[in-house]
């Protein structure tokens, strides 16, 4: 068993495509963006004593806010633990651990439902499956990473739209699942979290099964590294833990923490907020479908944005979300106010893209401020980032506008401070972006050292 998850065993033999490779990222990263569909269980949820209206012992939304950000909370922490394991072990074990974890969580919360004990949720899809999306997230990266040296940011946004487009799979999956198991007495969420849990192990074994990482010194055929010299963009590596003693790790930390909390607060509850904005024109059904338009946003965001960044630079692309980013989410309460729900729907498919071509750039930039070797632990680390996003962006969406509510002010309106809140936390991850510079020589790694790491890290890069 320990032979057939060995990094030996996954290592590719001469001809092998490397184009095989996305579409075992992909079989891992569709299935774990569902997180990113979770809102469509919050009302259901919300109902699952009272069936038809929410009962008293019913959980309240702001309670059911915690289990995304509990997910994406343990997200970061297992992909920060795990990235340094990842680049030990090698994906193929990393993937199955994260299929396990994935799709054994939607089992244990749909145990917690089944007895009404919102712990059990948390502890299931929280905090298990939190740790399947970590390692789940960073595995195929940074091996896409190795297989493309000449398109660093076209390979992470393979991988990565795959997450921001799992939300367009699991919503409608979802609502159709739960159309199917409802009754009298059931509001059909433990039944699909079943099945989904099943679904979800088949699909992320797939990709355990089939990836694949490039045999040491690997190079696309007639490609070298450019002579042409990128200050931004190192031919050294620096050391994982090294990485942390950098100022370059914190900025970009805040980059992506900043990026991050503007746009996953609203996503988390953006079936909720499309309703309650404009009330009586929009069904449930309809909110699953403004998800999935989010979602495929997302997906295509990460996508373009991290394949214009090999053109554009990293540096300018981060200042593109920032700047264009800022300026859409202050424009929004404006279009909510007017009632005009296409230019409100255009306006966040937009601020989605951004936002997903965020998560695909930053490794990316962190293969070119801090070299390709480390890569994978290194981007583990950062995406604690995330953690911190996953709780802050929620936290700020749900309880200013539960106090906006008790204010007096119409639930249409309760999200307009928070868009002017999200559009001024991009305006200082302009400023951090601003602010990172090439790291300094003494941070790099001596020839010397790597024979010496190499017992601890295995190189298998080029």
């Amino acid at each position: 068993m320990t032979e057939f998850f060995s990094k030996s065993r996954i290592t590719a033999q001469p001809g092998y495509s490397r184009w095989m490779v996305p579409p075992a990222a992909l079989s891992v990263h569709l299935c774990i963006g569902q997180a990113y569909a979770f809102s469509v269980f919050n009302d259901p949820l919300a109902r699952v004593i009272g069936i038809s209206a929410p009962a008293a012992d019913d959980w309240k939304l702001t309670t059911l806010g915690w289990i995304f950000s509990l997910a994406i909370v343990f997200l970061g922490l297992s992909a920060a633990f795990g990235g340094k394991w990842l680049e030990k072990v090698g994906p193929r074990l990393t993937m199955f651990v994260a299929a396990c974890c994935f799709g054994g969580g939607f089992w244990i919360a749909a145990l917690g439902v089944y007895l009404h004990q919102i712990w059990l949720i948390y502890l299931g899809y929280g905090v298990i499956g939190g740790i399947g999306l970590g390692l789940g997230y960073v595995s195929p990266v940074s091996t896409l990473i190795k297989w493309f040296p000449d398109r660093r940011g076209m390979a992470t946004g393979m991988a990565i739209m795959g997450f921001g487009g799992g939300a367009m799979i699991g919503a409608p999956l979802a609502v159709w699942l739960m159309d199917v198991f409802k009754s009298a007495s059931s509001v059909g969420v433990m039944e699909s979290f079943l099945v989904m849990g099943v679904l979800y192990f088949g699909s992320m074994m797939i990709g355990a099964m089939t990836i694949r990482i490039p045999p040491h010194d690997w190079r696309p055929q007639g490609w070298a590294p450019p002579l042409v010299e990128n200050k931004m963009i190192t031919s050294s590596h620096v050391h994982i833990d090294q990485a942390l003693k950098t100022p370059q790790f914190y900025l970009l930390w805040l980059v992506l923490c900043l990026n991050v909390t503007a746009g996953i607060g609203v996503l988390g509850q953006a079936s909720v907020m499309i309703q309650e904005m404009f009330k009586g024109s929009v069904t449930p059904a309809a909110a699953a479908g403004f998800v999935g338009l989010l979602s495929l946003f997302n997906m295509g965001g990460r996508f373009f944005w991290s394949s214009a960044s090999d053109y554009l630079g990293r540096k300018n692309t981060y200042f593109v979300f920032f700047v264009v980013g800022a300026s859409l989410y202050a424009l929004v309460p404006s279009m909510g106010m007017l009632g005009n729900m296409a230019l409100f729907v255009l306006l966040y498919a937009l601020i989605m893209s951004m936002y997903g071509g965020g998560f695909s750039t930053i490794p990316a930039y962190l293969a070119d401020i801090f070299g390709t070797r480390y890569v994978g632990g290194i981007h583990g680390r950062l995406l604690t980032a995330w953690s911190t996003a996953g709780v802050l962006g929620p936290v700020l969406v749900n309880y200013i506008r539960e106090y906006q509510i008790t204010q007096g002010v119409a639930k249409a309106e309760a999200y307009n401070v928070t868009m002017y809140i999200m559009a001024g936390i991009l305006a200082l991850g302009f400023v951090c972006n601003l602010l990172i510079k090439p790291v300094h020589e003494k941070h790099h790694m001596k020839h010397d050292e790597f024979d010496e790491l190499d017992g601890i890290y295995p190189a298998d890069e080029h």
